[in-house]
């Protein structure tokens, strides 16, 4: 549904009442193959970008290439950015190779990068293969899947991308755990070229079986389309973005080191890193699934506010092998409402035809953030010897990221009307 038409619509109407360009849409079907396939790619590309936490534990402990704690943290940083920096070039690929081979392209550069990384005698050998080789893999894969699902769900869309979202969360606790084993049992190198296997059999299959309705729906697979910038309410989009990540990534990478720093052995915080991703596969299928109810925005705004205050209240007096634990399972679960809103968000924002375009955008816009954000952190911890800085960071980031989504909801109540004279209407979106 575009804009426009939305704005035709009174603010009351049931948000998750099929409209008439609904009517085509499956709503289940097929799709649900979909959904668990895109799970696999999650838990294949942003999980075992979220193991990574155990990776820079065991580099900052033995120094292994001889580098900073600055250049271990921006390899993950790195990773992360270039997965989305990718984007363009990987919508670009769709439209000329389609859904199926751009994430069949992605799965190869993926798998060898992983691999190429055992190899790596220098630190920025390792950031050529896991930081841009690996994020150029899993941009192809990510980018290629994530419109595919709002294509074939309308009601149920919110709770197919919650489920979807959840395989980054519970391949981030498998591989978590899994890289650990690895690395204490067979060493670094082979850790990372059995990562590098399982990752491109799974890819390989879920790629093979995804199917999308870009004839059906009239999607429109423009790199960017400049419009959308003149709209306050796309701003606000990216705002969220920018928050949310500058939060999120201190937490999937700071998590295990700052488990070492106050007691707790590489095992143990490789398992809290575990728990953390373990709270994120538990979570996001819940959001997803009431967003559909309680309104999409309205959930984005909540859990948001939630990670802020589990931040500020929990982790900063989290001290113990008990507490830390029951903060990771608790964060996990709404640390990355980001992942799962974002798509069934843009929808109501851009509509369906213009949600790859948007997209992109927003994807472009979050480079810096999570780039940055871990760098950030552990600057803040090297000047200060405490975490307590990074702690009210991601307390902060996470506040700012459920206001823009508050500023979002007195907008689409009031449906181009300002959003200052609509914030005291609190109606389901």
């Amino acid at each position: 549904m575009s804009v426009q038409e939305d704005h035709k619509e009174p603010f009351t109407e049931d948000p998750i009442t099929p409209k008439p360009s609904d009517h085509d849409i499956p709503n289940g079907g097929y799709g649900w193959v979909c959904t668990v396939c895109c799970a696999v790619l999650m838990a294949h590309t942003w999980g075992i970008n979220s193991s990574y936490g155990v990776f820079l534990a065991y580099f900052l402990s033995h120094h292994i290439f001889t580098a900073t704690r600055l250049d271990y943290a921006l390899v993950g940083s790195l990773s992360m950015a270039i997965t989305l920096l990718v984007s363009p070039i990987a919508t670009y690929s769709v439209r000329i190779l389609g859904t199926r081979k751009t994430p069949l392209l992605g799965t190869l550069i993926e798998s060898a990068a992983l691999i190429s990384a055992s190899f790596s005698r220098r630190i920025w050998h390792l950031y050529l293969a896991q930081g841009v080789a690996f994020g150029i893999g899993a941009g192809l894969i990510f980018v290629a899947s994530v419109t595919i699902l709002p294509q074939w769900f309308s009601t149920r869309r919110s709770l197919a991308s919650g489920i979807s979202a959840c395989g980054s969360g519970l391949g981030g606790l498998i591989y978590s755990l899994a890289s650990q084993k690895l690395i204490d049992t067979v060493g670094l190198r082979w850790a990372y070229r059995i990562l590098g296997i399982v990752a491109g059999t799974a890819n390989l299959i879920s790629s093979l079986l995804m199917r999308d309705r870009h004839a059906q729906t009239g999607t429109i697979h423009n790199i960017f389309d400049t419009s959308l910038l003149l709209k306050q309410e796309v701003w606000l989009l990216i705002l969220y973005g920018w928050a949310s990540l500058l939060a999120y990534v201190v937490l999937i990478y700071s998590l295990a080191n700052y488990s070492m720093t106050v007691g707790l052995t590489p095992s143990q915080a490789a398992l809290v890193s575990a728990l953390f991703n373990l709270g994120q596969a538990l979570g996001r299928p819940p959001i997803g699934y009431f967003s559909d109810s309680v309104g999409r925005i309205n959930m984005a705004a909540a859990m948001s506010t939630l990670a802020a205050l589990f931040a500020l209240f929990i982790w900063i007096f989290a001290k113990t092998y008990a507490g830390i634990i029951a903060f990771a399972i608790l964060e996990g679960a709404v640390a990355g409402t980001f992942w799962t809103t974002i798509s069934p968000v843009t929808v109501e924002v851009v509509g369906l035809k213009h949600v790859a375009s948007a997209l992109n955008m927003e994807w472009i816009a979050i480079v810096l953030p999570s780039m940055a954000s871990e760098p950030i952190a552990l600057e803040m911890v090297r000047r200060t010897h405490s975490y307590l800085p990074a702690q009210v960071w991601t307390g902060g980031m996470y506040l700012l990221a459920a206001g823009s989504m508050v500023l979002l909801r007195g907008w689409k109540i009031g449906e181009g009307r300002g959003v200052l004279k609509n914030m005291g209407r609190w109606k389901m979106v």
